[in-house]
């Protein structure tokens, strides 16, 4: 006979070898969803000034603000084991030294949640077109609806969109560097199993990242410093409040987005 110790200890080591083999199952079944995903990236503006891209900044540079459109179809990248999608755009250019690996720098990004993913303050809220933002008297139904997004999950669409990160390079020079392009990117977290990466090449049912690579183009030389307004960083996207009752992110009155 068996103590009451030991059989509890078997009971656990089985349920745990049963949890890791449907985990197992789980995390190799997502290689079995066929993805498709596609983006275009094109730039629409870049500028080079010289100051203190940041408040904390203690000296002047060269820093460089650059906006862009992209347009991405992900949606296949949404599975039965997909958690969130953290979406980034770079900008890639060569180092100033030979033999070195080229400089990369995050202009945007966004964290895209699951429909079975709990919301989450940090999640992307899509800007939706049809929104009126004129209206200073909105109820928090219609800044619920102005929250949802107007395309499918992985779907976005965005037209002259500032950056959330004015970049700098570590020399303190960006002005007349040539070859430049603009990246898109990803990081895939599932609920089980391992991070997923953007790829370019096929992988069984995966296809490769179909564009998502904007034209190459070449830092100008410093421009006379512009107005607040056309330097200023996107913000985000994301909700900030979550209110009782309520589903979607909804933001405090008069905060920006």
């Amino acid at each position: 006979m068996h103590s009451a110790v030991i059989r509890v200890q078997n009971v656990f080591g089985f349920f745990t070898t049963v949890a890791f083999c449907v985990a197992a199952m789980i995390a190799l079944s997502s290689f079995i969803h066929p993805q498709t995903p596609s983006a275009a990236v094109r730039l629409r503006n870049v500028q080079v000034v010289r100051g203190r891209p940041h408040y904390y900044s203690y000296k002047k540079e060269e820093y460089a603000h650059i906006k862009f459109d992209l347009d991405t179809d992900l949606s296949t990248l949404f599975n039965w084991n997909t958690k969130q999608v953290f979406l980034y755009l770079k900008a890639i250019y060569p180092a100033t030294k030979p033999n070195t690996p080229p400089s990369e720098a995050i202009i945007w990004d966004a964290i895209l949640g699951s429909d079975s993913a709990p919301w989450h303050q940090n999640h992307y809220v899509h800007p939706n077109p049809k929104a009126k933002t004129k209206s200073k008297t909105r109820n928090a139904n219609s800044k619920a609806k102005e929250a949802e997004s107007p395309y499918p999950r992985g779907e976005i669409h965005l037209t002259n969109q500032k950056p959330k990160y004015q970049i700098t390079d570590i020399s303190g020079k960006l002005q007349n560097r040539t070859d430049v392009i603009l990246e898109l990117g990803w990081n895939v977290q599932p609920w089980v199993g391992a991070l997923v990466w953007a790829n370019k090449a096929d992988f069984g049912m995966w296809q490769g990242l179909q564009g998502g690579m904007s034209e190459s183009f070449t830092f100008p030389e410093i421009g006379k410093m512009r107005k607040s307004e056309d330097m200023k960083v996107e913000k985000g996207k994301e909700g900030h409040v979550l209110m009782a009752g309520e589903e979607q992110p909804v933001r405090k009155a008069g905060q920006r987005a």
